[in-house]
C-alpha cells in the first residue's frame, strides 16, 4: 500500500511493506525506489540524509523489510530552475487571442522535468513570446492537457487563465472529443470492443502504468477499421483519463499497440517498416466549443509520414503512402455523436 500527499516540504508517502507486492526481505532502498518512483540512488540518498524512516526510526539502506512495516518517505521538492525559451518550428494548426492548437511531433517531450529541460514543447512555446495561461507551474505553461513523448497528434494551449479554466473544465466533464488511432498487433476478437480495467502505476516499475486491483477506473471503446495479416488497424475512444490508457489496455489484452517497446510491441516493427523508438498511436481527431465564442472547432490531424508509411506497408495498399490522409479510406471520421456541449456523458477526457 502506497497513499502519497503533497506539502510544502516537499511529496510524502507512506509505504506498508507487504507479501502480497513482494516486498517482504527486499532492501530498503530497492523498497523506496520501487514505491515511491525514484532511481535506487535517490533512494539511498533519501535514506542517508534522514528523509525516510521505518516505523518511525531511521535505518541504513541495507534495512530488509518486514511484512507491516510502514515507511515515510519525504521526497524534497526540487529546486526551481528557470525555463529556457528556444526557437524550435512548432506546426499551430489554430490559433487565435485565446489558446492555439498545436500537431506535436514524435519525440518531443511535452513539458521539462528533470532528464528534459530543453527542447520540450514548453519551451518551444515560450520561445513564440505570446503569452501563455498559468497553469500553475512554468514547466507547464499553458498546457490543457499532454501526449506522450513518442505519441503525435493535437494538443490544446491555453493562452488565457480564463480559457485554461474553461477548456480544463471541459476536459474533467468529458466535452472535448478526442480520438486516437492505433495499429496494435494480432486481432480483436470481435469489431466493436470495450475494455475496461483499472489502472495504476506499476509497483516493480514506477515509470509505467498497468492493471492494479486499487487503480483508477478506466475504460477504452476501440473499433476495428482494418484487419491486416499481423495487425488491426483501431479507433480508440477514452471514458477516463488515465497516462498511457490506450496503450495499457491494448496490452491488457494480448494485443499491445504496434512499436511500443515499454508495454510488449516494441518487436517486429521492421514487419511494418516503423522507424525505431516510434510507436502507431496518433491524437488524429479533435473537437469542443471554443471557451469564449462557443463555436464549435473540429479539427484533424492526418497520418504523419512515418506511420502513412507503415500504414501503406501493414495494409499492402502502396496508395496509402501518397494520400492525404489515409484515415478517410478506413472510416475514421465517420460516427454518429453529436459535438461536445448537449450529451457529455458520450465524450472523453485522456490521456494517451
Amino acid at each position: 500500500m502506497n497513499v502519497a500527499g503533497s506539502t510544502p516540504t516537499g511529496t510524502v508517502h507512506d509505504v506498508q511493506v507487504s507479501h502480497d507486492q513482494g516486498d517482504a526481505g527486499d532492501r530498503l532502498d530497492l523498497l523506496v525506489a520501487r514505491h515511491c518512483g525514484v532511481s535506487r540512488t535517490q533512494a539511498a540518498t533519501l535514506i542517508a540524509t534522514g528523509q525516510v524512516t521505518v516505523n518511525g526510526a531511521v535505518e541504513k539502506a541495507s534495512y530488509r523489510g518486514v511484512a507491516g512495516d510502514r515507511l515515510h518517505v519525504v521526497i524534497p521538492p526540487p529546486p526551481g530552475r528557470d525555463i529556457v525559451p528556444e526557437q524550435i518550428p512548432l506546426d499551430i494548426v489554430y490559433e487565435d487571442d485565446y489558446l492555439l492548437v498545436v500537431n506535436k511531433a514524435a519525440g518531443m517531450v511535452v513539458h521539462p522535468a528533470p532528464g528534459n529541460w530543453t527542447g520540450t514543447l514548453v519551451n518551444a512555446l515560450i520561445g513564440r513570446g505570446e503569452p501563455l495561461a498559468d497553469s500553475g507551474s512554468e514547466e507547464r505553461a499553458g498546457l490543457v492537457h499532454r501526449l506522450d513523448k513518442d505519441t503525435s497528434g493535437l494538443l490544446i494551449v491555453a493562452k488565457t487563465d480564463a480559457a485554461h479554466r474553461s477548456l480544463s473544465a471541459a476536459l474533467a466533464a468529458r466535452r472535448v472529443t478526442r480520438r486516437y488511432v492505433a495499429l496494435c498487433w494480432g486481432h480483436l476478437a470481435t469489431d466493436r470492443m470495450t475494455v475496461e480495467k483499472p489502472i495504476g502505476r506499476d509497483p516493480r516499475d514506477r515509470t509505467k502504468m498497468t492493471i492494479v486491483a486499487d487503480g483508477r477506473p478506466s475504460r477504452t471503446d476501440f473499433v476495428r477499421l482494418g484487419r491486416f495479416d499481423s495487425a488491426d488497424l483501431l479507433r480508440a475512444h477514452l471514458h477516463s483519463g488515465r497516462t498511457h490508457q490506450i496503450r495499457v489496455h491494448l496490452s491488457s489484452i494480448g494485443h499491445p499497440v504496434v512499436g511500443d517497446d515499454s508495454y510488449g510491441g516494441g518487436g517486429g516493427r521492421r514487419l511494418v517498416e516503423l522507424p525505431g523508438k516510434r510507436h502507431f498511436l496518433h491524437a488524429a481527431w479533435l473537437r469542443f466549443r471554443h471557451p469564449v465564442t462557443g463555436v464549435p472547432v473540429d479539427l484533424r490531424s492526418p497520418l504523419p509520414d512515418d506511420l502513412r508509411h507503415s500504414l501503406s506497408v501493414v495494409s499492402h495498399m502502396p496508395e496509402l503512402a501518397t494520400h492525404p490522409d489515409p484515415l478517410d479510406v478506413f472510416g475514421f471520421y465517420h460516427t454518429d455523436e453529436v459535438l461536445p456541449g448537449h450529451q457529455p456523458d458520450q465524450h472523453d477526457d485522456a490521456l494517451d
